[in-house]
């Protein structure tokens, strides 16, 4: 049986979930008129309603990523099999469906520690929002209200980020681990409604995953460029990206020329062949593009694209568990390097790391959430980090994520 969450404002339909009126949102976060998943089809996004909603935690107990499969076939999703014929569905029938998993309920399904306590616990750790074709109901918009983001508090200082690479430097040198993506918080008390932020956010130029998901209490904003794991036709792709640098000129010279960022960049590629393989037919697993330099924002970024033929009967649960959470925000080998983060890390990683994007009959498209921020009803939070390796500068690593996160920022701030 599925178990989870509802809101005040949801109601049961029998064991597999809640069923909800459109557009539930808390009147704090405002009202959400329009459907703007990470992912989810252009052309129907102005006629996508909210038809079930199921919200998940950790101490909920049970399997995430069974959770979802079972939720998701009871509502008319099917997906234990992703190699299937699929038809079109249109008109007032299911069309799909938003799907969110944390990078803590990831690490879940690896076996490995979930991490530090969240900075913010209202956040669920799945969130899987069935949506159908039909009227949509629009909320009239109220008088604007004033937008206020105050300062950022971080959870780290810059001498306690340096501190966290050199601890990953050390366990390199002793065997432990060949790679750990460390990653960084921060918070910001905010006044209004912060939608039209996360909504900006969003809209940013080369944000592939970009969208917002919300719930009673709870928003999150996505600007990812990165593809966690896309499934159509039969063939299973991820693209990683690893390696970052200033979009100037000489940026992506430093970039090409890094032999750092380029063994980074393999080293996780490798990763991703590895997990691609748990779930694709034998011998099929390819390397299309390697180290390709590309922009994002004021930041290029080097990614990869590796496909595979899916395995016949792969089901969707089987592929949150090869793949989730990504190589490229774990590390190198997968299940040290998690135990590792969740030693040095002083917050968890919340609404950051995991996935989140579409999901319907024979296509899955989840992006990884980096570039991401989250609001509860007191404060935005954004994560931002990188990969380290033996020849990690610990300061070089600081202002790397700081980087990172400064547009996030910035656009937040209407700036």
């Amino acid at each position: 049986m599925v178990r989870g969450k509802s809101t005040e404002r949801m109601r049961k339909v029998g064991p597999y979930g809640v069923e909800t009126l459109p557009y539930v949102c808390d009147a704090d976060l405002g009202p959400a008129t329009y459907v703007d998943v990470p992912a989810a089809p252009a052309g129907c996004r102005g006629a996508l309603t909210e038809r079930a909603r199921l919200h998940w935690s950790r101490a909920d107990g049970g399997d995430p990523a069974a959770l979802a499969e079972e939720f998701l076939a009871a509502h008319g999703l099917p997906l234990h099999d992703l190699t299937r014929p699929v038809t079109d569905r249109h008109g007032d029938g299911v069309c799909g469906a938003a799907l969110y998993l944390s990078a803590a309920a990831g690490a879940l399904l690896t076996g490995a520690p979930t991490g530090a306590p969240e900075p913010a616990p209202t956040l669920p750790d799945l969130v899987v929002v069935v949506y159908q074709h039909g009227r949509v109901r629009i909320t009239p918009p109220g008088p604007p209200r004033r937008w206020w983001l105050g300062e950022w508090t971080e959870s780290w200082t810059p001498r306690e980020h340096a501190a966290a690479v050199d601890a990953v430097r050390a366990a390199i040198g002793r065997g432990d681990v060949y790679q750990s993506n460390i990653v960084g918080h921060a918070a910001a008390p905010y006044t209004g409604d912060p939608l039209p932020a996360l909504r900006r956010l969003g809209a940013l130029p080369g944000a592939r995953y970009g969208g917002v998901l919300t719930g009673d209490g709870w928003a999150i904003g996505c600007a990812s460029p990165e593809t966690l794991v896309e499934v159509t036709d039969g063939q299973v792709i991820t693209r990683p990206i690893k390696g970052t640098r200033p979009a100037t000129a000489a940026g992506r010279a430093e970039l090409l020329a890094s032999a750092k960022e380029r063994a980074e960049h393999i080293m996780i590629v490798d990763l991703e062949r590895n997990d691609l393989a748990r779930i694709a037919r034998t011998g099929s697993v390819t390397v299309d593009d390697l180290f390709a330099v590309r922009r994002w924002c004021d930041l290029w970024q080097a990614e990869s694209t590796v496909r595979a033929t899916v395995a016949d009967g792969l089901g969707l649960a089987d592929l949150l568990r090869a793949t989730c959470p990504g190589g490229s925000v774990t590390g190198a080998p997968k299940l040290a390097a998690l135990t590792q983060i969740s030693a040095l890390e002083p917050v968890g990683r919340g609404a950051s790391m995991g996935a989140l994007g579409w999901v319907a009959p024979g296509r899955v498209d989840l992006g990884l959430t980096i570039r991401t921020a989250a609001a509860d009803g007191q404060r935005l939070h954004t994560w931002a980090g990188g990969g380290i390796t033996w020849d990690s500068d610990p300061y070089a690593e600081v202002a790397e994520a700081a980087a990172k996160t400064t547009p996030i920022r910035a656009t937040l701030a209407g700036r």
